[in-house]
């Protein structure tokens, strides 16, 4: 696989200092233009500045760090951010994650402002505090660390003074001293507020110097957020979707214009939405105007403000294109009154619950601005009660009274939470995109609290855990022995969590197993907050394991390279899985997921589940036997592209990139494969293996010969001349005799035209050397086709623009005939048809050619030591994309289908998903405080799965579902009369390793009155009752170990704890009765 050619950020792990940036105040008059400059004019000493970071001042964004962020902001959006520059003042664990994931999205400067020295409560929330940093500032203690995330990204500390003079506090309340403070910065996110009139202050300061207020901060098990962006915000693009594309199936030469779209996406659109039509061939004079939607018909047309009853009629290959615009958001000041709707509301099942928590918060603060800023302990809870005033909800005092007794917690996984959430704001107000909170944002959760517990701190980094939940929690967490399966994003956020938790430890005989097979990537780095950059190539697994010991040396993890699946039971086996207390999956894949859950079903282990995609994230939690597992409910199958449209008529952008891959893996990837397996071979032998291939043989033998001896290229002049005729061929011949078969004024039997709807009219290209693109597909053609056979490509300096020009000049292309009786299909009933003639066609002549094409091979003898080398596609490998891209958008070319640049290609040829590390960091918050229910047995509905969208922004957490039962009357045996109504969750137990066939059946018999008819073991048959008789009565008396070996011709695996055997049973009256499954113990 050849590497990719951008070079890897060469930054080093460890930035050991940051300078501090003191502010002489004394300078008050100095213009805010100057201060914007990140504000190092007012500072006696540099910020650290990597060198990395110079690459920005060319506005240059480096999409091999930022690959997947790009796709959820955009280029423009990470552009912006490159330029702007935050203050994140309260470094509580909040403000830590708020600031790891503005650093890690790529802002231009983070300044951080606390003075406020380390807790040990701070430990269990903060992941950049370490035990010897308590009685430190928090912002000292926290920006060398910070600054380690991204090497793209200043990050500097903000002092009292240069002299030592007070510069003021960081709870000040005075509106001038903050203005002179968050001057010149996109966005100040305050994370630490002691009272509200700091909070007025502050804002009122952010309003003053035009600057974007995001204030938050989490308290025990409960959060608060408040935006403020001002009077006017635009949003560019309030939910991150891309506008739909939909091909035309008509325009009525009416006004206003009706459009129609084919039935295969519905438009989407509502009445004040702008349009655009492309490629209209008809009706020309609407093509390149943006149309405003008048009414919406159907989901599959609309009307515009367009008259076209004078224009030409419509025919055919029209786009429409939604055209989204922005929106301007108004805010209100803190302080402000505020209405109902000014709450976005998280959990429905708490309806009432945010004006509580804000009336909750705001006596908490009152009692803490009256109390020098101190937590409250239990004795000063009813303080603060006093100070709470009622609302509506029930027991509102009671969770007001929890969240006094809770505050001084700063626990890890709420603060990921809230992070993330507020990290996402953050960047909003760097980007203008995506909508705001508006503008209050509170959540909860209480449900997760003991109803008793002994929060007397130790001074230790539990103290944060234990002042929530109790000192028995502590004890249960360092106990636990957890199985992470996947170490990428997710699983770096959850593993952070649980080191800060505690959970694990060794001196309890606690323990954290993960496992990730996967390789450390420089595109990692910009949302996976255990990796640096030195640990490039390193195993995700093993690297995030030596991270979080770094984290808390307490704890017991370690990390291997081993997939989770049916092959590796011989080390995942069921011991293995017997021997776990929960289990967390963070994979990106759902068979992988459904084989996890299918474990955890099986021993009835609690699984922790979670997703992202881009912006939107979501969580279930799996308790046993009270709630249904994952795979109970499943997504619909991804949607195929039928094959005739990838061959013939491609309509969307999507079609021609699966075109171009499926060409990618033939010309670069299959055919050094079949030359490779003949030359291992040999000539005998690889004729002997060609005939246990029947319907491909005659197409592999002649990849062989065209490329080993027809068209094997000795020179990188040779590898252009291949892939200009591979040109001609693709783009043109193959589009003339597509034209010929169906000419573009054909008509179908019923009078219709043949190129209407979903199919467009192509046309052939033809060469131009002069044309970007197409040189584009001639190098990187030439380039895959020369790696391939071990010859240099373009990056040889003699292989030049120019040399290549001049090779393509020296091709001589044949000119095009069509060609008779060549049969196109015109739909997908046409091609199985064709498919399946083919199939049934004489081998007579198949064989006969076979044959006569191995005879003219080479002995493998006089090639020995050749091979070539085969490239895997790599979605990441900029060669191979390069070539995909333009193969791909020559295509839509000829189809008329508009293009799509390199990175746009990459997201769909690669089917990257989307990602940010804002809302990893939420998903692995939610799902992490899912474990402190699990250790006390809570109740179903005090557990909570959640999906979230933080671009519109969205929140939805809910009780998870119960699961599914079945009831069964058993008809007769031990059980008679019984109504077993049972779950996924159940099976019938048995533990009798020696258990007989004979023996099985009279326990069906005699527990249930009923008559096994048929007994299988995954996928053989044991039993069935119409067997071979004397088969069956072979089998009854021997243990169903020996009878699987005796059906499956393999012992029982040694380490196979547990036989799983499905029973299909039958009463008297011969109507099944379906009872679970058999889960036989053998040891």
């Amino acid at each position: 696989r050849r590497p990719l050619k951008s070079a890897l950020s060469r930054a080093p792990r460890h930035l050991k200092s940051v300078a501090a940036l003191q502010i002489d105040r004394s300078e008050a008059a100095e213009p805010a233009a100057a201060a914007a400059e990140h504000r190092s004019a007012q500072s006696t000493s540099k910020p650290h500045r990597p060198m990395a970071a110079m690459e920005l001042e060319t506005g240059k964004v480096d999409e091999a760090l930022y690959s997947r962020q790009l796709y959820v902001l955009g280029r423009e959006g990470q552009s912006k951010m490159a330029s702007s520059t935050v203050l994140v003042c309260g470094l509580t664990g909040t403000g830590a994650e708020l600031a790891k994931n503005v650093i890690l999205a790529g802002v231009k400067a983070v300044t951080l402002y606390d003075p406020t020295p380390v807790t040990h409560c701070n430990l269990g929330g903060n992941p950049y505090a370490r035990n010897e940093d308590v009685g430190k500032p928090r912002a000292d203690c926290c920006a060398p660390r910070l600054a380690e995330l991204n090497p793209y990204v200043t990050v500097s500390v903000m002092k009292n003074g240069n002299a030592g003079e007070a510069m003021g506090s960081l709870h000040s309340c005075d509106v001038d001293e903050w203005s002179a403070r968050v001057r010149g910065y996109r966005c100040v996110a305050i994370c630490d507020a002691v009272s509200d009139e700091e909070l007025k202050a502050i804002d009122d300061a952010c309003r003053r110097e035009n600057v974007c207020l995001v204030a938050c901060e989490s308290r025990g098990v409960c959060t608060s957020l408040f935006c403020d962006f001002g009077d006017d915000w635009t949003v560019t693009d309030a939910d991150g979707e891309p506008g739909a594309a939909c091909l035309v199936a008509s325009i009525t030469q009416t006004n206003p214009a009706l459009i129609t779209v084919v039935d295969e996406q519905r438009h989407g659109l509502e009445v004040g939405d702008i349009v655009s039509l492309t490629s209209c061939v008809g009706c020309d004079s609407l093509n390149d105007r943006e149309l405003k939607v008048l009414r919406v018909c159907s989901p599959y047309s609309y009307e515009v403000d367009a008259d076209a009853s004078s224009t030409t009629p419509y025919v055919s290959s029209g786009y429409a294109q939604h055209k989204k615009g922005g929106k301007v958001i108004q805010h209100k000041p803190y302080g402000s009154q505020f209405d109902d709707d000014s709450f976005l509301r998280c959990d429905f099942a708490k309806f009432e619950r945010p004006p509580t928590l804000h009336n909750a918060f705001t006596a908490l603060r009152k009692w803490r601005s009256s109390n020098g800023g101190a937590f409250p302990a239990e004795k000063d809870a009813d303080a603060v009660v006093a100070l709470f005033e009622k609302t509506s909800e029930d027991k509102s005092e009671e969770i007001c009274r929890d969240l006094a007794l809770t505050s001084a917690g700063d626990l890890s996984p709420m603060a990921a939470f809230l992070g993330g959430v507020a990290g996402q704001e953050v960047l909003k107000a760097c980007t203008g995109k995506f909508a705001p909170v508006s503008q209050y944002l509170y959540h909860d959760c209480l449900e997760a609290l003991p109803e008793s517990a002994d929060r007397t701190m130790k001074n230790d980094k539990n103290d944060s855990v234990r002042v929530i939940f109790g000192n028995d929690m502590v004890a249960k967490l360092a106990k636990l022995n957890y199985f992470l399966v996947g170490a990428g994003a997710i699983g770096c956020e959850v593993l952070k969590n649980w080191s800060l938790i505690g959970l694990g430890e060794k001196s309890a005989g606690g323990k954290i197993l993960v496992t990730d097979m996967d390789r450390i990537e420089k595109s990692n780095l910009s949302r996976q907050l255990l990796f640096r950059s030195s640990d490039i190539g390193h195993a995700k697994s093993t690297r995030a394991a030596l991270a979080a010991q770094q984290l808390n040396p307490l704890i017991n993890v370690e990390g291997v390279e081993k997939r989770v699946g049916a092959d590796s039971e011989d080390i995942f086996d069921d011991k293995f899985w017997s021997s776990l207390d929960g289990v967390c999956t963070a994979l990106d894949n759902v068979d992988a997921r459904l084989y996890v859950d299918s474990k955890c079903l099986f021993h009835h282990k609690p699984l922790l589940e979670s997703g992202t995609l881009g912006t939107k994230g979501n969580t279930q939690v799996v308790v046993p036997r009270l709630t249904e597992h994952y795979g109970a409910t499943r997504d619909p199958p991804e949607k195929s592209i039928p094959v005739c449209t990838l061959k013939n008529f491609p309509n969307k952008i999507e079609h021609t990139l699966q075109w171009a891959r499926d060409w990618f893996e033939g010309a670069f990837k299959q055919v050094p494969d079949d030359v490779n397996q003949f030359l291992k071979a040999g000539n005998d032998a690889f004729a002997q293996e060609l005939n246990s291939q029947p319907n491909t043989k005659l197409d592999t033998a002649m990849r062989v010969k065209t490329n080993l001896v027809d068209q094997r290229p000795s020179s990188y002049q040779d590898c252009v001349a291949w892939a200009r005729l591979e040109f001609q061929q693709c783009f043109h011949d193959s589009i003339a005799q597509l034209l010929h078969n169906f000419p573009a004024d054909q008509v179908t039997a019923s009078g219709a035209p043949f190129w209407s709807g979903a199919k467009r009219a192509p046309t052939p290209l033809q060469f131009d050397a002069n044309d970007a693109t197409h040189l584009e597909y001639i190098r990187s053609a030439a380039d895959l086709r020369a790696f391939n056979y071990g010859l240099k490509g373009s990056d040889a300096p003699e292989h030049s623009t120019d040399y290549i020009r001049k090779a393509l000049s020296n091709v001589m292309v044949p000119e095009f005939k069509p060609k008779e009786g060549i049969k196109i299909s015109a739909n997908e009933a046409e091609e199985k048809k064709r498919q399946e003639e083919e199939a049934s066609s004489s081998m007579i002549d198949v064989d006969q050619e076979t044959s006569r094409i191995l005879k003219e091979l080479p002995s493998t003898t006089s090639l020995a030591g050749m091979r070539l080398e085969p490239c895997e596609f790599e979605k990441d490998d900029d060669s191979h994309m390069a070539f995909v891209a333009a193969c791909s958008n020559l295509r839509a070319r000829n189809y008329k289908i508009p293009e799509a640049d390199v990175h746009q290609s990459r997201l769909i040829a690669g089917k990257i998903i989307p990602a940010i590390a804002t809302t990893t960091a939420l998903v692995a918050g939610l799902i992490t405080m899912e474990l402190f229910k699990l250790l006390q047995d809570k109740p179903l509905e005090a557990y909570k799965s959640a999906f979230a969208n933080l671009a519109i922004p969205i929140f939805s957490i809910t009780e998870p579902q119960a699961p599914k039962t079945t009831v069964s009357k058993i008809p007769g045996g031990r059980r008679k009369g019984e109504e077993w109504a049972w779950s996924p969750w159940d099976c019938i137990e048995l533990s009798d390793p020696s258990l007989t066939l004979k023996q099985l059946v009279d326990y069906f018999q005699d527990e249930y009155g009923l008559e096994l008819n048929m007994l299988s073991y995954g996928v053989s048959i044991l039993f069935s009752s119409f067997a071979n008789a004397k088969k069956v009565k072979k089998r009854m008396p021997m243990a169903i170990t020996d009878v699987i070996a005796d059906v499956t011709k393999a012992p029982v695996p040694s380490h196979k704890k547990y036989l799983v055997l499905e029973a299909m049973l039958q009463d008297e009256d011969f109507e099944e009765v379906e009872l679970p499954y058999v889960r036989l113990k053998l040891f």
